[in-house]
């Protein structure tokens, strides 16, 4: 990974299906995130469903895929990078823009080692996106600062702070928009674009867009019938619109400094 980030700023809306992301793309989402609600916060959706998925919306927007926890196992998420990588083939299309796991249930060690194997398998063909838990001690994960840091060091272009537990408190409950911004300034200093997600209401969406993330990502309030409900173009429409009017992306992260260089 060479630090420079292959995706748009903007909207981010999670769908599981290829009708859920024409409803997204026709509301204008900037990414359209592959994911399986039913199988946790970055639930794998089968990688026959993420090729039909970037099948559809290829050549006009980006598309992301969830894959679950690096705790799953350097295999296991080794033959899904794999198996999308085949879909992706027969259907002609080019691999996602990016890839990203959580860090549940890892140290920071365990997940520096996991990180930098995920990173190996995935090249220089796509981004992998790293991921902190606000909700960190229910994900038995590392806390943001740290792992914004070691994410830095790592050498990835992108982080994303989301939410681990989805039947509990969104992101701004859990961080309060003062440690929302904290967290987005340290990895802006250390040259990380920030997307911002986890169980984010509209409400929420026109809070947060003033934090400087570069991306926003929604699921439940995208949806009618919330997180497992259907993508319903009104709703995406409703939620970029706010987020643009809050001026919530930037154009690039800032200049990249090392971690040292900065106490989170």
């Amino acid at each position: 990974m060479n630090g420079s980030s292959r995706l748009p700023a903007g909207l981010l809306v999670s769908v599981r299906s290829a009708a859920e992301a024409e409803e997204a793309v026709a509301g204008g989402a900037a990414i359209i995130d592959v994911k399986e609600p039913a199988r946790g916060a970055l639930g794998r959706a089968d990688a026959a469903v993420a090729a039909t998925i970037g099948r559809a919306v290829a050549g006009r927007t980006a598309w992301t895929v969830a894959c679950g926890e690096l705790a799953d196992g350097e295999r296991t998420l080794a033959e899904h990078l794999a198996a999308v990588g085949e879909a992706c083939a027969s259907h002609g299309i080019a691999l996602p823009a990016a890839f990203k796991a959580g860090p549940a249930g890892l140290s920071l060690d365990r997940w520096r080692a996991a990180h930098e194997r995920l990173a190996a398998a995935v090249a220089s063909r796509c981004e992998l996106v790293a991921v902190a838990y606000a909700d960190w001690r229910a994900a038995a994960a590392v806390e943001p600062p740290r792992l914004i840091a070691a994410a830095a060091d790592a050498g990835a272009a992108t982080i994303l702070i989301d939410t681990f537990d989805k039947s509990g408190a969104g992101l701004l409950e859990v961080a309060g928009i003062d440690g929302i911004k904290e967290w987005v300034a340290i990895a802006r200093r250390l040259g990380l674009g920030v997307a911002l997600a986890g169980r984010l209401s509209h409400r929420d969406v026109a809070a947060v867009a003033g934090c400087g993330a570069r991306i926003v990502g929604v699921r439940s309030a995208a949806c009618e019938g919330g997180r497992m409900g259907t993508v319903s173009r009104g709703n995406v429409a409703a939620l970029g619109g706010t987020l643009s009017a809050g001026g919530g992306t930037i154009g690039s992260a800032c200049p990249r400094r090392s971690p040292e260089e900065i106490s989170p």
